[in-house]
């Protein structure tokens, strides 16, 4: 288990500032094209997500890309917001990029995803688990992690199984948040159970007075948090000084590690599931992989979660690349990730077919403690 090592703000702040680049015809280079937030109170996301990717796509194109083409990704800022991201994307797609990569978040994905199905630009990897965009099937949809249903299932067992019937659920005022209260509701509905009750925080806020005030009067044994770290950190430290001495779990798009520094020593007890291998723990060859990569390459690279989902994302759209044709195109490139049948990426299995699209059902449950570390 590493320590929590403290984010590179001056970093952070040179890739928030990123502005719309004047993009090259593909040409000899295979190009890839992220929206995400690299800024406002959701940025460490994209900024980790991709610090990740890049981390991978230059240990491949220092090797000499993939079919003699190196793989370059280019990105813009949507802070999070889906009409920014909606703007962002009519401009990548503009520019005729292989595949659309690593967007950050559902309200982003959902806006973006119409318009890459239109223009027949795979969509990989969002940093995302919404059912909605993964029902119905879509050929042009590729997605690395488990759906929020997986996850909250899990966090519901968990919960039950230690004898918590009351359960509320906090959760972001957009489809994020009903994607993960659907999930919550799922679950607990097969169990006979419901929510005592639920509050709202709206996107990119951390006003979550009402929030605590709504919810503390049902006195649940556990709230389940549905929201970015920024406003979960908020709800936490406003709650427990309400006198909640319950429980707090969260998915795993809140950004654990984010979480964690926004908490400091109030992160003691607070539960995240993972959809990702443990970046923390040396079991699996793709975490020892990972963070030697990361080691390599400079203190500016960050090991965690976020960043760990990143180069596992590159890592299969690199595969998937290099399984098609030797001038990509994006059918190649479809039909390449479609062949990984059940693929082991250093322990993360992967499995791809032309009828599914969802890679993995991976969920662990994992616990920050007052030091910044990650227990799994």
């Amino acid at each position: 288990m590493l320590n929590r090592r403290t984010f590179t703000r001056a970093a952070a702040g040179a890739v928030a500032l990123v502005a719309a680049p004047a993009l090259r015809a593909q040409g000899e280079r295979i190009l890839l094209a992220q929206s995400a937030a690299f800024s406002g109170p959701a940025a460490q996301l994209g900024i980790q997500f991709h610090q990740g990717a890049q981390l991978y796509f230059n240990q491949v194109n220092a090797q000499g890309g993939v079919h003699r083409r190196p793989i370059e990704i280019v990105k813009l800022d949507d802070g999070y917001e889906p009409d920014r991201c909606a703007e962002n994307t009519r401009k990548l797609v503009a520019e005729d990029p292989m595949a659309l990569f690593g967007y950050i978040g559902t309200p982003t994905s959902l806006a973006a995803l119409p318009l890459a199905t239109a223009a027949k630009v795979p969509f990989f990897a969002p940093f995302t688990g919404a059912m909605g965009l993964r029902q119905p099937f879509n050929r042009y949809a590729f997605h690395i992690r488990a759906s929020y249903n997986d996850e909250t299932e899990l966090v519901v067992k968990q919960l039950t199984s230690l004898g918590l019937q009351k359960i509320a659920v906090f959760y972001q005022n957009d489809a994020y948040g009903k994607a993960g209260l659907d999930g919550v509701e799922l679950a607990l509905k097969s169990r006979n159970m419901k929510p005592v009750a639920l509050a709202t925080v709206e996107r990119n806020s951390v006003v979550v007075a009402p929030a605590v005030k709504a919810l503390l009067p049902a006195m649940p044994d556990a709230i389940v948090q549905i929201g970015a770290y920024k406003a979960c950190a908020a709800f936490i430290r406003a709650a427990r000084a309400a006198g909640f001495g319950g429980t707090f779990f969260n998915v795993s798009f809140v950004g654990t590690q984010a979480l964690a520094d926004e908490l400091g020593k109030d992160a003691a007890g607070v539960v995240v599931s993972q959809v990702v291998p443990s970046p923390y723990s040396a079991a699996r060859v793709i975490t020892r992989e990972f963070t030697e990569a990361a080691k390599k390459a400079g203190p500016e690279y960050q090991v965690n979660f976020s960043s760990m989902e990143g180069y596992l994302a590159a890592k299969v759209m690199a595969e998937g690349l290099r399984r098609g044709p030797a001038k990509p195109t994006r059918d190649g490139l479809i039909a390449g990730l479609e062949t990984m049948g059940n693929e082991s990426f250093g322990g993360f299995q992967v499995s791809f077919s032309p009828n599914d699209h969802v890679a993995s059902k991976f969920v662990e449950l994992s616990m920050l403690t007052a030091d910044g570390r990650v227990r799994i």
